[in-house]
């Protein structure tokens, strides 16, 4: 199979884990087969890896969330980066062309496009080869997945199948409802629109070259920032005639609000946390090392990281992104392709940082206009190279580096360290790269 998953947004609904950096696909909440935990990136790739070992599996996404996607399924799983945001058509030619003309995927073969944020079991994975396998058919241009509702819902558009079998063509679409008109809609039959469908290769880069102007995956890469806003659903969907339907009964949840998340956790405590015996459906997410007590409190969540603390009613959750986007702060924690870091403690002329670097990983060869730093390793050991010197270090040893100096840290085993940055203006952009001889 090739598969193209959708990783966008910023998740601000599952603040304070996710932030402009951190969306919420990447969060570590769910048990693994292994007893750690996993993300929903991570749980994604798993299930369909269990499915096809051999799927070509794509990721489409922004430039911001490249390094998470190397950190969580590490560096051979493609990526189609979208230089910037142009929601979901132009991010899915994109992707298909990329296919093409990188992967060199033929034209011949379906494709697969589905979110990469649902909670869905193995069930959902084999409806997707069913997917596929109807739009290699050819009976019609485009196969949707039909998830069938579980209740009136305002979040999603609606499809309306011709019949009732299990495949069949598509009488009409309709837009994002009020909850009445939903219920009418799904007394009439109707399907959420939950944005997987399939397609033979060469039926979308047809449909692209027909609607913007380009030669190939370079070209298109190029001027993808003018082209027009518009998704999927808009610009192909509901205006191909030859569609058709396939029904999915199975468990499928859109986890985009705090309220739905802790519906899917296994466990209503992850990380420090108690509550006592008269607390009755309270979740506590705590990424923090300091303990989270709750006491007597009822269907509430309370979330804790470096960017900030939530304590909320889990139905009011829904309705905090006004609120969050009302702050103003620095990204406290980031996930990079060589491992992450945490920003400790902020002052006037000095920040200082947990870094964390995975096995066998590196920074880049990279120096500093405006500020000094100092390393401390904390744990593991590897080699520093500072201006073309390198030496061994290990758990205790101190690094420092003055303005100027060109720097990296290799990970012989995990490492971690603590760096702190001094100087009159530190800011992310101070920073040149080099290449290492």
């Amino acid at each position: 199979m090739n598969i193209v998953l959708l990783s966008g947004g910023s998740g601000k609904r599952l603040w304070p884990l996710s932030n402009d950096v951190r969306s919420k696909q990447f969060i570590k909440i769910f048990k693994g087969e292994n007893g750690e935990y996993e993300s929903m990136v991570q749980r994604m790739y798993r299930q369909i890896r269990a499915l096809d070992r051999e799927a070509k599996i794509t990721v489409a996404t922004s430039k911001a969330q490249v390094s998470a996607i190397h950190n969580q399924l590490g560096e051979k799983v493609g990526i189609s980066v979208e230089p910037c945001r142009r929601d979901t058509f132009p991010a899915i030619v994109l992707a298909i062309t990329y296919l093409a003309d990188i992967q060199k995927v033929s034209p011949k073969e379906p494709v697969v496009v589905c979110p990469v944020d649902p909670y869905v079991e193995q069930d959902y994975f084999d409806a997707l080869k069913t997917l596929c396998s109807q739009a290699e058919k050819e009976e019609a241009n485009l196969v949707l997945m039909g998830i069938e509702p579980t209740y009136p819902s305002e979040k999603y558009g609606y499809i309306l199948p011709e019949d009732k079998k299990c495949i069949s063509a598509v009488s009409c679409f309709k837009e994002k409802p009020d909850i009445q008109t939903a219920k009418r809609y799904i007394a009439q039959g109707a399907l959420w629109n939950g944005g997987v469908f399939a397609f033979k290769l060469e039926y979308l880069l047809k449909k692209a070259h027909e609607l913007i102007d380009f030669t190939d995956y370079q070209d298109l890469f190029s001027k993808y920032e003018t082209l027009e806003k518009i998704s999927f659903d808009y610009a192909v969907v509901e205006k191909e005639p030859l569609i058709q339907v396939m029904r999915f009964g199975g468990q499928w949840k859109d986890l985009g609000t705090w309220n739905t998340l802790s519906e899917a956790m296994e466990e209503s405590c992850i990380g420090e946390g108690i509550m006592n015996e008269k607390c009755t459906n309270v979740h506590i997410i705590n990424e923090l090392n300091v303990p989270v007590l709750a006491m007597g409190l009822h269907d509430v969540v309370i979330s804790a990281s470096s960017d900030g603390i939530l304590v909320s009613d889990k139905e009011q959750s829904s309705y905090i992104k006004p609120y969050v986007d009302k702050i103003d702060q620095q990204i406290m924690f980031a996930e990079k392709s060589w491992g992450s870091f945490h920003v400790l403690d902020v002052e006037h002329e000095s920040l200082t940082v947990k870094v964390t670097l995975n096995k066998g990983h590196s920074m880049n060869y990279h120096s500093h206009k405006n500020r000094d730093e100092v390393w401390t390793v904390i744990l593991g050991s590897g080699r520093t190279i500072v201006d073309g010197m390198e030496q061994q270090v290990h758990a205790g040893d101190v690094i420092t580096m003055q303005a100027g100096c060109r720097h990296t840290i290799i990970a012989e085993t995990e490492l971690k360290l603590i760096e702190v940055q001094l100087g009159r203006e530190i800011s992310v952009y101070d920073k040149q790269k080099f290449a290492l001889e």
